[in-house]
């Protein structure tokens, strides 16, 4: 068992993949190997699904992207309201990193959200977005004045929220799919056989992208707050 308990906290050890030889050694995470690897899937994915686009008869690769789209904007109309459009292309793509980062473990590569500081990362590119936006749509008075709402009573918690919003979305993925690897390791420690694939089918497809859609939804609807019209 003390054998097992080291694997593991090894395992969870963001372990570095090389170093680059200047300014002393740069270490490069494993974390950042495997996101350069998903870039590199969905730029390849993108140019060969976008290659014969058409107006008239669109194929069927082309109905299903569409489709897509329309669906993306869609959400992204509901829950920001009248100034979704410039968001939705960068929700879509937050999507589909942390989507496929949550399940390439199926393809035998350590998910990169299993690291605290990408999680950290995407939760903090999510503050600035929201409250960015804030700004951006109420002028510096009216940013400011938002933090006064629904009443000036509430002004204190408002401003903490500042931090725990991008924590709670940080530790929100993190949490899930670091303990989604610790049940699936002690799992395959103590059932080698047969049963890890059926957990191996919730825990890194079905729980991931359910992690890809709260993260979003949360980004987007903390973006409507912000920039939300006053009635």
């Amino acid at each position: 068992m003390e054998g097992f308990k080291q694997t593991l906290l090894e395992a969870m050890q963001n372990e570095t993949a090389f170093t680059i030889p200047v300014f002393g050694g740069i270490p490069v995470a494993s974390s950042v190997v495997v996101t350069w690897i998903i870039m590199v899937v969905w730029i390849i994915l993108t140019l060969l699904a976008t290659r014969n686009l058409k107006v008239r008869n669109p194929g069927k690769v082309q109905i299903v992207l569409e489709s897509a789209v329309n669906f993306l904007n869609g959400f992204v109309k509901d829950t920001i309201g009248p100034h979704w459009r410039p968001y939705a292309p960068y929700l879509g793509t937050v999507a589909l990193y942390i989507g496929l980062a949550n399940i390439i473990g199926i393809f035998g590569l350590t998910s990169p959200t299993k690291d605290v500081s990408v999680t950290a990362a995407l939760a903090l590119m999510s503050m600035v977005l929201i409250y960015g936006s804030q700004f951006r749509y109420n002028g510096l008075a009216g940013g400011l004045k938002r933090f006064a709402q629904p009443m000036p009573l509430l002004t204190p918690i408002n401003i903490m929220e500042i931090a725990i919003r991008p924590l709670a979305l940080c530790m929100r993925l993190f949490g899930n799919v670091l303990g989604a690897y610790i049940i699936m390791e002690i799992i395959k420690y103590l059932v080698p056989v047969v049963v890890p694939a059926a957990f191996c089918l919730y825990f890194d497809l079905f729980d991931g992208l359910i992690q890809t859609v709260v993260f979003v939804f949360l980004t987007a609807l903390f973006t409507g707050e912000g920039i939300k019209e006053e009635e």
